[in-house]
């Protein structure tokens, strides 16, 4: 369930968990076209006749696609609605501790690190983000986003 709060809300936020995302799907056609946008073609994201005798016995979503998937998921636990410009300010630490097999589905959970006031009428949000795959012990994706909202 999405958390909506406004940005004066965030006050005090800091440490607050966010809960689940919704399941995702990571299907081949999904992975087949980040591989087009990026060129990134290695025979583990789009040969799945050969992937069936690499590592992972089967295709596997390239690393930054899973990173890539933080914003929908994102955008799932946390809604700044007084918010017109939100901003991918980068990150501070990311890893991708286990494959995700194409076909699995994905979700996200989040905790709010930290709330900073930006000059004007911003805020600056650190978030701990992680990536789980529905039956799967690790995790696809650990990162520590930073977001920035302003009015």
């Amino acid at each position: 369930m999405t958390t909506t709060v406004t940005i004066a809300d965030l006050d005090g936020m800091a440490g607050t968990d966010l809960g689940h995302s919704g399941w995702l799907t990571v299907g081949q056609e999904r992975i087949d076209t980040f591989a087009e946008a990026t060129g990134d073609h290695q025979w583990i994201h789009v040969d799945e006749e050969k992937a069936k005798d690499g590592p992972f016995g089967g295709t596997i979503a390239h690393g930054y696609l899973t990173l890539s998937l933080v914003i929908p998921l994102w955008t799932e636990l946390l809604d700044v609605a007084d918010a017109n410009t939100k901003v991918n300010y980068g990150l501070d630490k990311v890893r991708f501790p286990s494959p995700v097999r194409a076909g699995s589905r994905v979700r996200a959970s989040g905790k709010l690190v930290s709330v900073e006031h930006l000059a004007g009428e911003g805020v600056q949000l650190t978030v701990d983000l992680t990536v789980h795959i529905e039956h799967e012990d690790k995790p696809a994706c650990v990162a520590r986003p930073v977001f920035r909202f302003y009015r």
